[in-house]
C-alpha cells in the first residue's frame, strides 16, 4: 500500500506542516485540531476493523464522519457548537487533502458536503454594574494573591481580554505612563490568528499592574501562580470562579449567573455600549474579525432597547389633534 494513501500520513502532513507552516494557526487552533482527530481516529479504527497506522482516506467516509458527529452528541453528549467545532477541523483536513492530491477530490467533495448542523444562538451573560464592583472587591487585597486577584479581575473588565490573551500577557506587551505624568496608558494584547490590537489602561488598572511587574524582566509572564509560574487560562477560571464565589455572599443576584472570563469580556462590551461607544470602536477594542459579530451586544441589552422604544413613544397630546382643523392643509388639498 501506498504511504500516501494512508490516512496517518496525510494527518501527519495537515498537522505539522499546513497548520503550522502555511496557516501559521494559533496553537490553540492546532490543540483544537488535534484533539477532533484524537477522537476520530480511534472511532474509524473501531468501525473500519483496522488499526490506526493501517487507516486509509477513504475509510474517513462522510457516512463515517457523519456517524461519529452524532456520537459526539449522543455519547459524548457534547453541544452542537462543539459538534460544528469538530466537523470544522475535519472540512479543513479534506480541503487540504483535495488540494494536494487530485485523485481525491471526489472523496474531498463528499467530506465537505456534510452539513454544519443550525445550532440555537445561546444567551450571552454579562453582568450588571453592581455585580461586577462586588468580583471586583472580592479578592482580599492585604494579601498577595488577593491583589494579584484583583489586577486580573480589573484588567479582564478594563480590556475585556480572553482568558487566553491575559494568560500569555508579557510585560514588554505594556507601555505604562509614569506616574507623574498624565499621558494615556495603553497595552498589546495578541488575539486569535495572532492580531495584534492596542487597548488603553484605566489609571486604576495602572496603579494595580505596577506592584506585580516591579523589577521584572519584559519576557516574563505579567500574571503568576503562586508558585511564580505563569498563569494558565484554566488557572484564570478558577480565579474568577472563586472570586465569584466569595462575592456571591453580598450579592445573590452572581448564584443565578454562570460568570466566567468570558463573561467578564462581554460585561465590558455590554458597558461600553451602555457608555455610547460606537460599535466600529468596540469591534476594535475585543478584537473581532467582523462587526456582525460585535452586533449581538446590541442585541442583548434590553436596557438599551427600552431607551430606545422610550424615544418613539407616540404623546397623548398628538391625538387629541385632527388634520380637519388645520385649515392651510385644508386649502392646500382643494387647490391640487
Amino acid at each position: 500500500m501506498n504511504d500516501t494513501s494512508l490516512l496517518g500520513h496525510r494527518l501527519k502532513c495537515f498537522l505539522l506542516e499546513h497548520l503550522v507552516t502555511e496557516r501559521n494557526l494559533s496553537r490553540n487552533t492546532q490543540r483544537s485540531y488535534r484533539d477532533t482527530f484524537c477522537l476520530l481516529v480511534p472511532f474509524a479504527t473501531a468501525s473500519a476493523g483496522k488499526s490506526a497506522d493501517r487507516l486509509t482516506v477513504a475509510d474517513l467516509s462522510a457516512e463515517l464522519i457523519r456517524r461519529f458527529l452524532q456520537y459526539l452528541e449522543e455519547q459524548r453528549r457534547c453541544s452542537v457548537m462543539t459538534r460544528n467545532q469538530r466537523l470544522a477541523a475535519i472540512h479543513a483536513l479534506a480541503r487540504y487533502i483535495g488540494m494536494h492530491s487530485p485523485e481525491l477530490i471526489a472523496w474531498s467533495g463528499q467530506a465537505l458536503a456534510v452539513p454544519f448542523k443550525r445550532a440555537a444562538r445561546t444567551h450571552l451573560t454579562y453582568l450588571e454594574k453592581e455585580e461586577i464592583d462586588a468580583l471586583l472587591t472580592a479578592p482580599d487585597c492585604a494579601t498577595v494573591q488577593g491583589r494579584r486577584d484583583r489586577a486580573l479581575l480589573l484588567f479582564l473588565y478594563n480590556t475585556g481580554a480572553r482568558a487566553d490573551e491575559a494568560a500569555q500577557l508579557k510585560i514588554a506587551d505594556l507601555n505604562l505612563a509614569p506616574a507623574t505624568q498624565k499621558s494615556f496608558s495603553s497595552v498589546q494584547i495578541r488575539g486569535k490568528g495572532n492580531k495584534l490590537r492596542q487597548c488603553p489602561l484605566w489609571a486604576q488598572t495602572v496603579e494595580e499592574l505596577r506592584p506585580l511587574i516591579s523589577q521584572r524582566q519584559g519576557g516574563e509572564p505579567v500574571f503568576l501562580n503562586r508558585r511564580a509560574q505563569p498563569l494558565t487560562r484554566f488557572g484564570i477560571h478558577t480565579l474568577v470562579e472563586r472570586n465569584v464565589a466569595k462575592a456571591s455572599t453580598r450579592l445573590p443576584s452572581l448564584t443565578k449567573k454562570r460568570v466566567s472570563p468570558h463573561t467578564i469580556r462581554h460585561t465590558a462590551a455590554t458597558h461600553l455600549l451602555r457608555a455610547g461607544v460606537d460599535l466600529n470602536t468596540i469591534r476594535a477594542w475585543l478584537g473581532h474579525v467582523s462587526l456582525e459579530t460585535t452586533n449581538i451586544y446590541a442585541e442583548i441589552d434590553l436596557e438599551m432597547k427600552a431607551k430606545a422604544l422610550a424615544q418613539c413613544e407616540i404623546k397623548d397630546q398628538a391625538a387629541d389633534e385632527h388634520w380637519r382643523g388645520d385649515e392651510a392643509l385644508m386649502v392646500f388639498l382643494r387647490s391640487l
